[in-house]
């Protein structure tokens, strides 16, 4: 004879019995025990339909949210800045804003990136176009890469007047 199980257990057959319950059916006669009122108490403003108050509302009261001091502050010019740790861009050769990207250390908005950290590093890496901070070069140039500067000529604008003297 095989050996079968008579009350297989079967996801249909698991049950927890108080889980599920019946919706209160108000406003049925006054034998349901919420008749007439449906629970609502008598008049004011939360028994009519409708009538709801705000989430936070006090009555008029300076609501606790307004009273609270508040404090911080969110830079919104300088939202598409990122710091990034040396640890992160270990093992890569060419380190840029593109190469940073790509690798999802720094999302699409991300304009300005700073390197940061001084954890011995493994590989010799390029960076090219980013700041780094004293103790990341130093880790950098000790591994044998190379840092290539943003060029502060890009960032001065000409001078047009110089230009204007040239011209004549």
């Amino acid at each position: 004879m095989s050996k079968e199980n008579k009350n297989p257990m079967t996801l249909n057959s698991i049950s927890n019995e108080g889980t599920v319950q019946n919706r209160k059916r108000v406003g049925r006669g006054i034998g349901s025990g919420t008749g007439k009122t449906a629970g609502r108490g008598h008049k004011g403003q939360k028994s009519r339909s409708g009538g709801n108050i705000r989430m936070g509302f006090e009555g008029g009261q300076m609501p606790l949210q307004m009273r609270v001091p508040k404090f911080g502050f969110s830079s919104r010019v300088n939202n598409n800045f990122k710091e990034v740790n040396i640890k992160n861009i270990n093992g890569m050769d060419i380190v840029s804003l593109e190469t940073l990207k790509e690798n999802k250390l720094i999302s699409k908005s991300i304009k300005k990136v700073k390197i940061f950290g001084n954890t011995p590093v493994d590989t010799k890496i390029t960076i090219e176009g980013i700041n780094v901070t004293k103790g990341a070069r130093d880790s950098i140039e000790n591994a044998g890469g190379k840092i290539f500067d943003i060029k502060s000529e890009d960032k001065v604008k000409p001078n047009k007047s110089k230009e204007k003297d040239e011209q004549e």
